[in-house]
């Protein structure tokens, strides 16, 4: 699938590390460093732009690698960009640890996938279907 990006920061595209990668690495394009204190939240851009097709969104999603390590996930996550948005990808980090974590310029701070989607059409009724779990919800099948 091809895609329209713009970019403009000082970095290379993102691209797949492996062959079956589902995310594409998206880097910090700053001036100068952004150091987040402990539960602090900023907004990181990336210096892309980019227009999507139809039926697509890109999503945001921490790397598993800083969220372990340093304590530093996507806020919003998975933060959506729809196929219409054609601002600055950014994305928002926050800091769940007890220290401070410097953010440098061209670090990889998130990951991005591209999904198709579906758009629903609304079918009001009175009644839904049965099935055998019903209504169970959170934790409905034990441990």
């Amino acid at each position: 699938m091809k895609v329209e990006i713009i970019n403009k920061s000082k970095h290379q595209l993102p691209s797949y590390a492996t062959p079956l990668s589902a995310g594409m690495d998206l880097r910090a394009n700053l001036d100068k460093p952004i150091v987040l204190e402990p539960l602090q939240r900023t907004l990181v851009p990336t210096g892309l732009f980019m227009a999507l097709p139809a039926g697509y969104e890109a999503q945001v999603r921490p790397r598993s690698g800083l969220a372990i390590k340093k304590g530093i996930t996507v806020m919003n996550s998975p933060g959506t960009i729809d196929a219409d948005y054609r601002g600055e990808v950014c994305v928002i980090l926050v800091n769940l640890s007890n220290e401070s974590f410097t953010i440098a310029d061209g670090e990889r701070v998130a990951q991005l996938v591209i999904a198709r989607h579906e758009q629903v059409e609304w079918c009001e009724v009175d009644v839904l279907g049965e099935t055998e779990r019903g209504a169970g919800g959170f934790g409905h099948t034990g441990v």
